[in-house]
């Protein structure tokens, strides 16, 4: 331990800007082969998240300041969080309890999986061109998690009334910390519900969903920053495509007649399509990159639950 305080002493003695310090961050993490993924997506950015943070300074900081000198106090402060990362191999989101979404900030913690889902993309573009000409007056996002993109469906839509729902309180308890943040109280309702289960029968114009769809031996395969985050958020408890199933089957109860159903089910999409190759599926391709999002209509989804339910 005192050979790493020494360390430390060494580099707070040397650098002296903050650029420095994301420059000697980024190194580390490459030495260490820490795994990103969380916001960012190289050793660069996400040094820069954290230092920046540690200064109390924005993201978006002009490139100018980068040559500011710091303090010893602030040295110090730079350096003990990117050795904070190594040694933890905590997402940084968990660290400095800020992510970013379709633009937004959110606060996280370790109840809440770190948001990241590619229909950030589809939100900040209206949901163009798969809503068409209709306006969702009614939006429900299933298994929210900390409430990102039920907040970003209501910032995006806001003459719209948006439920959110999850099984988990914790979860339920971060959403309630975001929607105070983003002031969207009177939009947000907040529910407690595994599913549709708990949920009072209601239509809504648009379903958005991104639910836990990884399976449990993937989940135990994965690098130890997403072994941080809740594994429920990840495989719900269930097994391959349990909770997508009872998605799709009970989703033509709650859409309106028009309706449109969003949903995320990242690489289980071959799973999906080699188990139901007639699904009414449009796989959406993402400009930001991001795989098995996608688009049912209200009508075909119906058409398609009922041949199901005859065929078995």
């Amino acid at each position: 331990m005192a050979a790493a305080t020494d360390s430390l002493d060494d580099v707070t003695t040397s650098l002296t800007r903050i650029v420095d310090y994301i420059r000697w961050g980024a190194s580390r993490f490459v030495a260490a082969d820490l795994s990103y993924g969380h916001g960012s997506d190289n050793a660069i950015d996400e040094a820069a998240h954290l230092v920046l943070d540690s200064l109390g300074l924005d993201h978006h900081l002009p490139d100018a300041y980068l040559a500011s000198q710091l303090t010893r106090a602030e040295r110090q402060a730079a350096a003990a969080v990117i050795q904070r990362r190594i040694d933890t191999r905590l997402p940084a989101p968990y660290i400095t309890g800020k992510a970013w979404f379709a633009g937004l900030e959110f606060f996280v913690d370790e109840r809440v999986i770190v948001p990241r889902s590619p229909i950030a993309e589809l939100i900040e573009e209206g949901f163009q061109p798969w809503l068409g000409h209709r306006e969702p007056l009614a939006i429900l996002d299933l298994c929210t998690g900390g409430g990102a993109i039920a907040i970003a469906c209501a910032e995006a839509f806001p003459d719209a009334r948006v439920v959110a729902t999850d099984a988990s309180d914790d979860a339920l308890a971060v959403a309630a910390i975001n929607r105070d943040k983003h002031e969207v109280g009177p939009q947000l309702e907040l529910v407690k519900s595994d599913i549709y289960e708990g949920l009072a029968q209601q239509r809504f114009d648009l379903i958005v969903t991104n639910p836990p769809y990884v399976t449990k031996d993937e989940y135990s395969g994965l690098d130890p920053e997403f072994q941080h985050e809740p594994g429920f958020a990840f495989h719900g408890d269930a097994e391959d495509l349990d909770l997508v199933e009872k998605i799709l089957f009970g989703a033509p109860h709650y859409l309106s007649e028009d309706g449109l159903l969003i949903i995320e089910v990242g690489a289980s999409a071959y799973l999906l399509e080699a188990k139901y190759p007639d699904l009414p599926v449009t796989w959406i391709e993402l400009e930001r990159g991001g795989m098995g999002v996608g688009a049912l209509e209200a009508e075909d989804l119906a058409a398609w639950v009922a041949t199901q339910h005859e065929a078995g």
